[in-house]
């Protein structure tokens, strides 16, 4: 070290409160706290443990299908948390002349990627489809799941996709208009 002191006092110097750091910036600043998804488990389940809903089953660290063991313990899975509370992680808006035109079909390639996807991650999941506003909104169990389903739809169909997601309350909005 030079003759300026140890890395840590230049450190110390350098963020005080009030005294510019690299770049003019001053170290004092608020840093936003992450808020993180209050449907993630906080802590390990013991395992092994299913869901009583869907009977997905928690073992080495995550949920998946498989054969459930006679003394499993019981929990809700995030995926039916939210089905039950209604607190969708993922939004899908479809609009536009070529969507309604082709509904149906669009439709059963969602699905069709839904069944998919939720055969090797059981969190995955459509919580549900409805018309609202002119558009129909397909709401989802996490936030992946809508992501991977509009690139599907654009990749076959084509048409304009947007991605919008919060950092604050983890939820993604996935909107395709064709």
């Amino acid at each position: 070290m030079g003759k300026g002191g140890s890395s840590k006092d230049t450190y110390n110097i350098a963020h005080q409160k009030g005294t510019p750091g690299a770049g003019g910036n001053r170290g004092d600043r608020l840093i936003k706290e992450m808020i993180h998804d209050p449907y993630k488990t906080r802590s390990k389940l013991p395992e092994p443990t299913v869901c009583p809903e869907c009977q997905a089953l928690f073992q080495q660290g995550r949920w998946a299908w498989a054969e459930v063991p006679p003394n499993a313990n019981q929990e809700l899975c995030p995926a039916c948390q939210r089905i039950r509370d209604r607190a969708p992680a993922g939004f899908l808006m479809l609009s536009g002349a070529f969507f309604q035109e082709h509904r149906e079909e669009i439709i059963n390639l969602i699905r069709n990627k839904e069944k998919s996807e939720k055969a090797q991650h059981p969190l995955k999941r459509i919580m549900d489809i409805e018309e609202q506003e002119g558009e129909t909104v397909v709401t989802f169990t996490e936030i992946h799941l809508p992501r991977g389903v509009g690139e599907a739809l654009n990749r076959a169909y084509e048409g304009e996709l947007d991605y919008q997601y919060t950092d604050e309350t983890s939820i993604l909005r996935v909107r395709w208009h064709r």
